[in-house]
């Protein structure tokens, strides 16, 4: 990418002409990266070599895109042939001759140079329509209303997916996907069968309306079970504000199938899905609930996903996520790694520590970055470039990304003051890792900003994400 003085910005996208590509899904997901380009006045380059193939039969030639930054000022004949000269002296001397650089350079006719006429949206409104499709394949779990808890002071309501929707359908970046059903041998492979069976059979027995809540735990005695399964939540539950009711276990169970359709996509040749789903999951541990989690979604997509490679979980909630560290502990295929509260101070409290690395096989591969109670954007990022070293390092063919919005300015959850643009910059650092990465709905609760902050990081994220794309030879 080139940038002058921060006035505009040109960068590469692979094409949007099937005869240009190797594979016509190809020039479909990059149909989606220039029409979200496009949705913000950035086009093609045209009237050049740039695509011109290095040697024949080369496809999949990317094109410059050109973005004035709203200045209206067009691209000089002279800067782009700067430009174009130095990304292919500097990224492609490898493949590139001298003689096809000076070429390509010399194919820069017209002053100032043309760019390509729009091709997804009306002239007159590319920079504000609403695109209705994109390159993220998302799954809403629609279901998850059932699942209310109208006690006051109860943050994890059916609100917050409906503010995220809000933000999140007029940027374009997703494409919806029907959720399938899958088997329950999914969540037993990360779950108890005690835990499954209990929240199954407690569940359906609350009256409707109705919520049990944890009162009474087993300090001294966990080998023995009461018999009455309200009296159970506390053998079960970690906390005592997490409730069971009549459509907790329906909604929850629900998300998994969400989440696992997500998750699936990146199977099929997607490089980015979303599950948003609530209840979320991140709190759940192998036999045990609370946090507002039943089921841990995303460890059970880490654990689907493992089957054909390794899997990175980056947990980036404000609050630990035990959940997945308690069953993965022990595992050096699904590398853990959370940023969160300091436990000192923030939930769950008694995990989350810095010397909680995994045991066993997994020793090393559970990583904490426990962060003080005060905390801005920039001091948040400082730890997530540590965070995305950490799994750069372990090479994992999958990225699974527990994104919770509650590192938010004002989160009544939370204590730091991250604000949109910072959301964004989070995004695009964690999408230059270029791996195929799913992202599953995790916590936030200041409905007013949530929409907005989440339709920054997806911004981010794909952003990066597409200019990981490599330029084929």
């Amino acid at each position: 990418a080139g940038m002058d003085a921060h006035r505009d910005v040109i960068l590469e996208c692979l094409p949007d002409d099937p005869a240009l590509c190797s594979d016509p899904a190809y020039a479909r997901q990059n149909a989606a990266r220039l029409r979200f380009y496009e949705r913000y006045g950035a086009r093609p380059i045209v009237g050049t070599d740039y695509e011109l193939p290095i040697h024949a039969g080369d496809q999949d030639l990317p094109h410059l895109v050109f973005d004035d930054l709203g200045t209206g000022k067009p691209l000089s004949q002279a800067k782009a042939r700067e430009v174009i000269s130095a990304i292919l002296h500097r990224k492609y001397a490898h493949i590139c001759t001298p003689e096809y650089i000076a070429k390509v350079v010399d194919s820069v006719r017209d002053d100032p140079v043309r760019i390509r006429e729009p091709r997804y949206l009306k002239a007159s409104t590319s920079k504000l329509s609403v695109v209705g499709t994109g390159q993220i394949a998302f799954v809403v779990n629609e279901s998850h209303d059932i699942h209310h808890v109208k006690e006051r002071g109860y943050v994890e309501a059916p609100v917050r997916v409906r503010s995220l929707l809000k933000g999140l359908e007029p940027t374009g970046l997703f494409r919806r996907i029907e959720h399938r059903e899958f088997g329950n041998e999914h969540i037993l492979a990360v779950h108890s069968e005690d835990l499954f069976q209990y929240l199954e059979k407690a569940c359906a027995n609350v009256p409707e309306g109705k919520s049990v809540y944890p009162y009474v735990f087993p300090v001294r005695n966990r080998s023995r079970v009461p018999l009455d399964l309200s009296y159970c939540a506390g053998y079960y539950c970690i906390d005592t504000f997490t409730p069971i009711n009549q459509n907790a276990f329906l909604a929850a169970r629900q998300a998994v199938n969400c989440t696992l359709t997500a998750a699936e996509t990146l199977l099929h040749g997607d490089r980015l899905a979303y599950s948003l789903v609530r209840p979320p999951g991140h709190h759940a541990e192998r036999s045990m609930f609370g946090g507002f989690c039943y089921f841990n979604n995303n460890a059970i997509a880490a654990h689907r996903l493992s089957r054909h490679g390794r899997v990175a979980i980056l947990d980036i909630d404000y609050h630990h996520g035990n959940g997945q560290q308690d069953i993965f502990y022990h595992r050096s295929d699904v590398l853990t790694v959370s940023l969160h509260g300091d436990p000192s101070i923030a939930y769950p409290f008694f995990t989350g520590f810095a010397d909680e690395r995994g045991e066993g096989d997994g020793e090393g591969f559970n990583v904490n970055i426990p962060l003080p109670e005060e905390l801005d954007g920039e001091g948040y990022r400082n730890a997530l470039r540590d965070a995305l070293a950490r799994i750069a390092a372990f090479e994992p063919s999958f990225l699974v990304v527990a994104l919770g919005l509650d590192t938010a300015k004002r989160d009544p959850t939370g204590t730091w003051s991250l604000q949109r643009p910072d959301f964004e910059l989070n995004g695009e650092l964690i999408g230059a890792l270029g791996i195929p990465t799913v992202v599953v709905q995790e916590g936030g609760y200041r409905t007013v900003s949530l929409g907005g902050n989440a339709a920054s990081f997806f911004t981010g994220l794909v952003h990066a994400h597409a200019q990981t794309q490599p330029r084929t030879s």
